[in-house]
């Protein structure tokens, strides 16, 4: 490594945002470019569906690092710039405008895009997304007292969002084609403790409810057309219906993947001068014995950690378990863990009294993953004794006059 040594960086969100603060923390002395398509630095993406929508937060607190930090620290910022290709013999990327640049090592941190829903009058006024920062202020807008939002798609971004519609004075309807909210991320216990919480909050639910259109009336949405026939007003519809990989440059460099950019435990893709971290990777998971895509901001801190290692020559960072988090209302959502490979299910605590956790363990005995409402005891617990691997007695666990502590 030396001062001429060239870092680009395609991605200016959490990951990548996060990779130039630990490069120069570590002490790459190189120069560092990065290029992101929104035209504002790096920022945390959380609070958008949360306080930035309630009016609770601002620029500057969303801000990753103040503005002044990238050129402090001597990085070269291109925003509102796009990577239109990468030239992996040449080692260059060529920009959306024609400019071409050097570099040595190339991370990308593309991170992912909503998916899109294939219907009719989706490209109507006020049929919204929440993806970025300019999303979130389109939403904010729109989340007057009174007004009528349906939200499709009853996953983690569509329940926070929900939440805080129903602060601001906001009608709520989630639309959900699974027969639960949360269907594909969480157990039914926790599915129906918030289906249940948000509707004491006044949001209406649908479940099972497949979408078939969007309708409006002078070109701006006006219902939800469901394919049993009915349909539910609004003048605001939110799609949260996933997230898929922008992992298209890549490909088309010829770097191998598989529903993600396909790298390893110190970041690396398939071509060993090119990284990628966060929401774009498909990635080993340790604990697991197996590959996998996650979205969230603990990932994007360690595959940002593992790259800034790998290239300045550290000793690569401890095995992570991941975890995840969900605020509503006055609920905080912490969950450790993944649950494969799961045989049974623990419940710890009264889910009436708003505390309590579930916990997912393995033939043997040992915990995969918890869910954890208001119960940072047993999350934090539970983080260890998953790494830890040790068999648990589920009647142990489920007695609450064991404490998590005695239980590790």
């Amino acid at each position: 490594m030396n001062e001429t040594t060239r870092i680009v960086i395609v991605g200016a969100g959490h990951a990548g945002g996060s990779a130039v603060a630990l490069l120069r923390q570590y002490g790459w002395k190189g120069t560092i470019t990065l290029i992101g398509d929104e035209p504002v630095p790096p920022y945390q993406r959380p609070p958008l569906s949360k306080a930035w929508l309630k009016g609770e937060a601002s620029a500057e607190s969303l801000a990753l690092r103040p503005a002044k930090f990238y050129a402090d620290n001597d990085v070269e910022m291109r925003l509102a710039t796009t990577v239109a290709a990468i030239d992996r013999a040449g080692r260059t990327v060529t920009l959306a405008d024609g400019e071409v640049l050097a570099y040595d090592h190339l991370i990308l941190a593309t991170g992912a895009r909503a998916r899109k829903l294939s219907i009719p009058g989706i490209d109507l006024a006020g049929v919204l997304e929440l993806r970025s920062a300019a999303d979130a202020d389109k939403l904010k807008a729109a989340l007057l007292p009174g007004t009528r939002v349906a939200i499709v798609g009853g996953g983690y971004i569509g329940l926070e969002a929900a939440a805080s519609a129903r602060a601001l004075g906001a009608e709520v309807t989630i639309i959900e084609r699974e027969a639960r909210l949360l269907a594909r991320v969480a157990s039914t216990s926790l599915s129906a403790f918030f289906d249940a919480f948000h509707q004491e909050q006044g949001v209406a639910i649908e479940l099972n409810a497949d979408v078939a259109a969007l309708e409006g009336e002078g070109g701006h949405v006006s219902a939800v057309r469901l394919a049993d026939g009915r349909a539910i007003p609004c003048d605001v519809a939110l799609i949260g219906v996933g997230a898929i990989a922008n992992a298209e440059l890549a490909s088309a460099a010829g770097i191998d993947c598989a529903g993600g950019i396909r790298v390893d435990l110190s970041a690396r893709t398939s071509d060993a001068s090119i990284f990628a971290i966060g929401d774009c990777t498909h990635r080993p998971l340790h604990h697991y014995g197996r590959e996998h895509r996650l979205e969230s901001v603990p990932n994007a801190l360690e595959q940002a950690k593992q790259v800034a290692s790998a290239l300045t020559g550290r000793k690569l960072p401890a095995h992570e378990v991941p975890w995840f988090w969900s605020d509503q209302y006055n609920l905080k959502l912490q969950i450790a863990g993944l649950s494969f490979d799961t045989a049974e299910t623990v419940l710890r605590g009264d889910p009436s009294s708003n505390s309590f956790a579930v916990f997912h363990l393995a033939a043997d005995g040992c915990l995969r993953s918890v869910e954890a409402v208001n119960a940072a005891s047993e999350f934090m617990a539970g983080k260890m004794l998953i790494a830890s691997r040790k068999p648990l007695a589920r009647e142990r666990l489920a007695d609450m006059s064991v404490s998590m502590k005695d239980l590790l």
